[in-house]
């Protein structure tokens, strides 16, 4: 069994798809229309054939809107990505006006960061600084 999808539900796939490749330098993958939305994905460019990103559009889901509005609302990131150098992407992605909730914060062995993503949701920046055994 291996992990090769995970989702993130979006408000809008087009300005889901702009953030996470313009500002987080995600790589688009996979765009196949499928009804009214779209099966899109993107993937770390050091990973091209890792772990892919559906950016998962929510539609008018009362249960997603009711649990995004939410995981927001009690500061609550649906995701995480790790990062080499926490301090230099969180200075990076500010420079691109992208708003952070939490700023780098040290928590035992890690050092995270929450930002908006802009579609609804919370998204966790971390790097693990210290040992983490």
């Amino acid at each position: 069994m291996r992990i090769r999808l995970a989702s993130i539900p979006v408000q809008d796939q087009d300005k889901a798809l702009k953030f996470y490749t313009e500002k987080l330098n995600f790589v688009e993958k996979r765009d196949i229309p499928i009804g009214d939305a779209r099966w899109l994905t993107v993937v770390s460019p050091d990973e091209p054939d890792g772990v892919e990103l559906v950016l998962e559009p929510n539609g008018e889901y009362p249960a997603m809107k009711a649990l995004k509005a939410a995981l927001v609302a009690d500061g609550i990131p649906i995701m995480a990505f790790e990062v080499d150098d926490i301090h230099a992407e969180y200075a990076r992605l500010r420079a691109l006006g992208v708003e952070f909730t939490m700023e780098p914060t040290e928590a035992g062995p890690t050092t995270f960061a929450i930002l908006d993503d802009t579609c609804g949701n919370l998204v966790q920046l971390y790097q693990i600084t210290g040992d983490s055994v």
